[in-house]
């Protein structure tokens, strides 16, 4: 009950889960862990706005930090901030009781319950008044931000003083179109104090998306737009993470790969960036990703293989190592580079920084084309590596149109006619349902070889499903056949 530990229990009492409700109100037992995210979502949020009064850059709301959450960020060092005098003289005396006990019972070879119990509590007493916290500069401060989430108690916990690669101060700015430019992708998001102190400018995410900035229930005009970047960047996460457990199996594909980097690299005068491989190898961390990635099929398999080689492998010592390699006969060798080459795989979406820091616009086209030979030399299937469109993955995050477009592509016109009345929370459920199984994709996560030839199954969208058939064999919602017997059920589908 991790969330539960943060919001009160008499504000959620009313909605608590107990077997009664659970037998009797089904809807709502149902829903209390969703109301209950709310409620602790909106008090995190009340945290953040607090804390963006000390004039941070940015700060990030999370119920549950993703594992890696700050690989590649720097933590400013800043200085504990002295005990007040009251502080001061509550921490003096908590330790003088604690002397004073641990005199009273010196020699004895255990202490009684008691105060054994008592000792441990002035221990935490004084730990939490030693706990200072860190005062930093306000230039440091400007270009820094903070992580608000949840500790594994559900305990508050606020970490201070991160700072992002692209929020670096640069001593050479780069100039574009005669304009000085600021560090990295936060040019767009200026960042300081104003003259009463309270930073107005801080920018409060949530899973990379200001918060309040959610896709509406109710679309107006019902047209088809992009998908949000931040949903393109977890899917390509996925994507990402299913290719380099694909490549870490197929030496020949992996040896090309190092081959195609290596002779750019060497004969290419131009700039290279915006390969689909970073060859060093350096791990690419995905700051974009979906709750479910870490415990994916795929995500698995990396973390098996991974592991396996770990306890293989004499690290330590680069002469035993050595040894052991060349001790290695050649598919053993080829099946080891391919495993160390696949976690320089990088597939990602990423935003486009037109003041030099990061990826370029063409650096982008070039990494997604790279990466699309790849997935067709791996013959890459994002069904088998266990990605499906649910509603967390993708259908609430998209507008009600994408929804239509989806469940029309795997079921056919007529099915998605009888969802386009619903709202979209409601939209969002009944395609999940429909679409299980069918082996939908939307177009990011589609092998682009398989979807020009417009025929494989399983990638993309099934082959178009003519009148007639629709006729036969619509897919009705559960709304509408839930209260029907299995019979009656079908010839409503055939009417």
């Amino acid at each position: 009950m991790q969330r539960v530990a943060l919001h009160p229990i008499d504000q959620f009492r009313a909605f608590f889960v107990t077997p009664q409700v659970v037998k009797q109100r089904p809807k709502l037992a149902a829903v209390a862990p969703a109301l209950l995210d709310r409620l602790v979502s909106e008090k995190l949020q009340a945290e953040a706005e607090a804390i963006a009064t000390e004039g941070w850059k940015w700060i990030e709301v999370s119920l549950d930090l993703p594992y890696g959450y700050s690989h590649g960020l720097r933590r400013l060092s800043g200085d504990p901030a002295p005990m007040t005098d009251d502080e001061g003289a509550a921490h003096a005396k908590l330790l003088a009781e604690y002397r004073a006990l641990e005199e009273e019972y010196e020699g004895q070879d255990e202490f009684p319950e008691e105060i054994d119990v008592r000792l441990g509590a002035l221990e935490v007493a004084m730990e939490k008044l030693e706990a200072r916290p860190l005062i930093f500069d306000d230039e440091e401060i400007a270009r820094a931000g903070a992580f608000v989430t949840l500790d594994r108690y559900g305990e508050l916990v606020v970490y201070r003083g991160i700072v992002r690669p692209e929020d670096e101060p640069r001593e050479d700015a780069d100039v574009h179109s005669g304009e000085q430019a600021v560090g990295g992708q936060g040019a767009e998001l200026s960042t300081g104090r104003s003259a009463d102190g309270v930073g107005h400018s801080t920018v409060i995410t949530s899973a990379g998306q200001a918060l309040g900035a959610n896709v509406p229930d109710d679309e107006d005009d019902g047209a088809l737009k992009p998908l949000p970047e931040r949903l393109v960047m977890e899917l390509t996460a996925h994507r990402t993470l299913a290719l380099r457990e694909a490549v870490g199996r197929s030496p020949d594909v992996a040896l090309t790969l190092l081959l195609l980097k290596l002779v750019n690299d060497t004969f290419r005068s131009s700039n290279s960036t915006g390969s689909c491989l970073e060859a060093s190898v350096r791990h690419v961390y995905m700051s974009a990703q979906a709750s479910d990635l870490k415990d994916s099929v795929v995500a698995k398999l990396v973390d098996d293989r991974h592991a396996e080689w770990e306890a293989d492998l004499p690290l330590g010592d680069d002469a035993v190592l050595w040894d052991y390699l060349v001790s290695l006969d050649q598919g053993t060798r080829l099946s080891l580079l391919a495993h160390c080459l696949s976690f320089g795989i990088n597939a990602l979406h990423e935003k486009v920084n037109p003041y030099g820091a990061g990826i370029s616009a063409s650096g982008l086209t070039r990494r997604t084309t790279q990466s699309d030979l790849v997935a067709q030399a791996v013959e890459l299937d994002m069904v088998e590596a266990g990605w499906e469109p649910t509603v967390d993955t993708y259908l609430n995050r998209v507008p009600k149109a994408r929804i239509l477009e989806a469940v029309r592509e795997a079921k056919g016109e007529g099915t998605a006619q009888l969802l386009d009345h619903l709202k979209k929370g409601e939209m969002a459920t009944e395609a999940e349902r429909l679409l299980k199984g069918s082996g939908w994709l939307p177009e990011v996560l589609r092998r682009h070889d398989l979807a020009a030839l417009d025929s494989a199954e399983g990638q993309g969208a099934p082959e178009p499903v003519s009148d007639a058939d629709q006729a036969e064999d619509v897919d009705l919602p559960a709304f509408l056949t839930s209260d029907l017997p299995g019979d009656e059920a079908s010839m409503m589908a055939a009417e």
